[in-house]
């Protein structure tokens, strides 16, 4: 097996407030291998979000990470010294937030953003060189190279989306993190950027990690998919092992909503109950609350992992019991 390029082990995240502590993230363990698109998946308040946030140090306060490793390249992100994790963004990680209308400063043009990036993290270059490099990045992306000197609101949202990819491309980084990076875009240019990102992923080696509710969009670029529930993963496999043979009922119930495109389902599925309280989580499996399968033992214990091959796993008392999840 290859080293990973990121590996993420034992984190947890918390969030001090008034009524008490959030559980946001918990004992996560994770790795990332070169040229790997890893996609992270759940329902909204999951901590899938703030596990992308923290591998580069900028969960938003009062969270803050109370525990685990986060190793690139074998060194530690969260032994770093500021001055290195500023070294670190952009140059080898980068991050494409959710919304690019709100990333962007819509009072500056395009040229100013790449300037800004650019010379933040090579104070030396020249500014002619710094744009002929931000050219370059937009003729790769579809975009004519004169629209460097236009301002944000003159793009579309799907070309706002690839702006922000530039931006985060711009310096050669490793690893990009991207976060539902297509929630604002329609159908056709989501198709548009599934296409980009996979061309964009082969030409420069990138390690992706994806951070979506969206399983289609899963399906169509990812490798593996870890799927998180509660602020813990519950499940990690390939894709095809994901969506064909999933081991965790959660998953289960994640793939069964996705609506049936061939239209003979008159009903469509939902999964009982709601996300659980993360200030006072439930004891044993945080899921057993909603769960269909649900069992004593997990109302009690949390479950480890069970191994299936190939690096599938999940975190369910079913695969110890004889269940299929």
């Amino acid at each position: 097996m290859a080293t990973p390029i990121l590996s993420i082990n034992n984190l947890s995240i918390d969030y001090p407030i008034s009524i008490g502590t959030v559980k946001a993230v918990e004992d996560v363990s994770i790795d990332l291998y070169e040229g790997e698109a890893l996609g992270l998946v759940g329902e909204s308040g999951c901590g899938k979000s703030t596990l992308g946030l923290s591998i580069l140090r900028i969960v938003r306060p009062p969270g803050k990470i109370v525990a685990g490793k986060m190793l690139y390249k074998s060194e530690d992100i969260l032994k770093m010294k500021e001055k290195e994790v500023l070294k670190l963004r952009g140059n080898n990680i980068a991050m494409v937030f959710q919304n690019p209308l709100t990333s962007l400063n819509p009072l500056m043009r395009l040229d100013r953003h790449f300037l800004e990036t650019i010379q933040r993290h090579d104070p030396g270059i020249q500014k002619q060189e710094a744009l002929e490099k931000a050219e370059d990045i937009l003729d790769k992306l579809g975009i004519e190279k004169q629209r460097l000197y236009e301002f944000p609101h003159q793009f579309s949202g799907g070309m706002r989306q690839r702006i922000m990819i530039g931006l985060g491309l711009i310096m050669n980084p490793d690893i990009i993190i991207a976060d539902e990076p297509t929630t604002s875009l329609d159908v056709i240019v989501e198709a548009g950027f599934v296409d980009l990102l996979n061309n964009l992923r082969k030409e420069f080696n990138l390690s992706i990690i994806l951070i979506t509710h969206n399983l289609g969009l899963v399906a169509e670029i990812v490798d593996r998919v870890a799927v998180m529930y509660g602020g813990q993963i519950m499940e990690i496999g390939t894709a095809d092992q994901i969506f064909h043979t999933p081991k965790h009922p959660y998953t289960h119930g994640l793939i069964t909503c996705v609506p049936n495109i061939k239209l003979d389902q008159e009903v469509l599925t939902t999964m009982e109950g709601n996300p659980p309280d993360l200030v006072n989580p439930p004891a044993g499996c945080r899921f057993s609350p909603r769960c269909p399968k649900v069992m004593e033992v997990c109302r009690e214990k949390a479950p480890g992992f069970t191994f299936f091959g190939d690096g599938h796993k999940a975190a369910c008392w079913l695969n110890d019991h004889g269940g299929t999840g």
